[in-house]
This record gives structure tokens, sequence and C-alpha cells, in this order.
């Protein structure tokens, strides 16, 4: 699958492009329980969300549209994540208001945020990106929309039915 001239542009712009190697990682979830990215290789695809802050506006409508079609990502094998630097129990709190069945990691130092190149937005603002992980560990799709969050999900999915058709 080739990827567009302005996902080439997008994906120009952070370290991690179209193609790579996700890099690993291990983060504490809502719950303070490790999470790897590496235990996801060879079993899911991973829709991989960086997010600014728990409880604004904004991420609240993003996680909510993640939520809200969680069952046809596990249908289409594939496990969604999202990454912010708020702590596990702001986590805790943000995923049972809004009853997200989904994992939150809490990435407090930025590592896995500046890892992955996900830069901040008028040097302030946390960045908001999806990448979308095959089952491989390849990255297949960068996504970067800063105010448009709810359209992260509909990209994801579009790109998740793309890979489940190559994986019949």
């Amino acid at each position: 699958m080739g990827s567009t001239p302005d996902e080439q542009t997008r994906s120009a712009s952070n370290k991690i492009k179209v193609g790579d190697q996700a890099p690993d990682f291990t983060l504490p979830d809502q719950k303070g329980q490790p999470v790897s990215l590496s235990s996801f290789v060879g079993k899911k695809d991973v829709v991989l969300y960086f997010y600014p802050r728990d409880f604004t506006p904004g991420c609240t409508a993003e996680a909510c549209a993640f939520r809200d079609s969680y069952e046809i990502f596990k249908e289409v094998g594939a496990e969604v994540i999202g990454i912010s630097s708020d702590s596990e129990q702001s986590h805790q709190g943000f995923a049972a208001r809004h009853r997200l069945p989904f994992i939150l990691l809490s990435d407090r130092d930025g590592s896995v945020r500046k890892r992955y190149g996900v830069s901040s937005v008028l040097g302030l603002l946390p960045g908001r990106v999806t990448f979308v992980i095959d089952k491989q560990g390849i990255v297949r799709h960068i996504f970067v929309a800063q105010f448009a969050a709810e359209k992260h999900v509909e990209e994801a999915m579009r790109v998740l039915q793309t890979l489940h058709r190559e994986y019949e």
C-alpha cells in the first residue's frame, strides 16, 4: 500500500515514518499495570493515539469517538491505545467518567511522545497524532490533525479495513 503525497509530507515531519518498525515501549495504564507495545506484535493491529490532556473538550470528543467505535475496532482485530502525559489516576478518572473500554497510558516524562516524533503545537499544546501499527509492528499510517479530533477515528478505521482485507 503506497502513501499519498499528503501522508508523505506529514510523515516527513515526524521521526517515525510509514513503513518504519514502531518503537517498543512500556508505560503504566490507568490501573498502574505496565503495558508494552511488543505484547501486541503477532496478535493485533494497534491504533496508537497521542492526545494532549484528559478531560479537555477535544480530547474527550476523540476518546468518546474511539469508545463508540471500539467494538468495530475489535472486530477487525485491533486494539486502541491512548497516550498522554496525564497520571494513571487522571486516566482512571477519565476512563471511568466516559466509560472508555480501551487502554490509556501515562507518558509522564514525554519520552514515548518524543520517540514517536509527536511535537507540540505552538510549543505549548502536546500534539494529536494517531499511528496505525500492523500485527508485525510496522507503522502503516500516520494521521496528524490537532483540531479534528474525531477524524482520527475515521482515518484509523479506514486504514484498518484495508489491512483487514489484506490479511484475508
